[in-house]
């Protein structure tokens, strides 16, 4: 579990799309650098959100660390596309003694969205993002000033078009110095996370649905 607040962005070292080391298990291991400042704990198996995608620490030394992806995460998210010299970002996984900002993350990419539009306005930077025809359903989670996860990054969901399958953010100046978005361009893809909490509510409302004595008891509480 995450917070969606970026620790560091690390720079990607080597890419290998068969790493038959023992680290490497055969199969596409990212080792990523400059990432010193989150690895004075770190342990072999502890997760690593990279990019928002939640991945299992293979091998690690003081500035850098590996990490295995598997192929449901490559065809997810926008790790494939990393190279040598790439920007993430990149956080540990949340520790209970800390002040929990941000929002509930998992590190579970559900889907990758293009940038269609980057607007400045002040100090602060617009992105406004289009949802593939195919995974239009996310727009159901995508609520105007609710959480969202792009690229690991904790942001509020300013403005949501459903029939364009837009939706927008706004990004303050320090988080824009901390993050990698502001380095994309347009068309370029960004993880998505939806808010785990509307997914988990609408699966609920689903099954009383299908429920006749679940939709009786959901009526009954909504008139109480």
């Amino acid at each position: 579990m995450f917070t969606g607040l970026v620790e560091c962005m690390g720079t990607v070292r080597a890419v290998s799309e068969l790493d038959a080391s023992e680290t490497g298990g055969n199969g596409w291991s990212i080792t990523i650098g400059d990432a010193a400042s989150i690895l004075g704990d770190c342990h072999l198996g502890d997760s690593i959100s990279v990019n928002g995608t939640c991945l299992t620490v293979t091998e690690f030394d003081a500035d850098s660390f590996k990490v295995g992806v598997a192929p449901e995460s490559l065809r997810r998210t926008n790790l494939g596309q990393l190279k040598v010299g790439s920007q993430v970002n990149l956080e540990r996984a949340m520790d209970a003694q800390k002040r929990f900002g941000g929002h509930m993350v998992q590190g579970h990419v559900d889907m990758t969205v293009r940038i269609v539009k980057i607007e400045p306005e002040g100090n602060s930077l617009w992105f406004t993002f289009e949802v593939p025809e195919k995974d239009k359903d996310i727009l159901r989670f995508i609520i105007p000033k609710g959480f969202i996860a792009l690229d690991g990054t904790s942001l509020t969901v300013c403005d949501v078009d459903d029939d364009a399958r837009t939706f927008s953010i706004m990004m303050i100046a320090h988080t824009q110095n901390h993050v990698i978005m502001p380095q994309k361009k347009i068309d370029d893809l960004v993880n998505v996370e939806a808010d785990m909490l509307a997914k988990y509510a609408l699966k609920s409302l689903q099954g009383a649905l299908k429920d006749k004595q679940g939709l009786d008891t959901l009526l009954q509480r909504a008139t109480q």
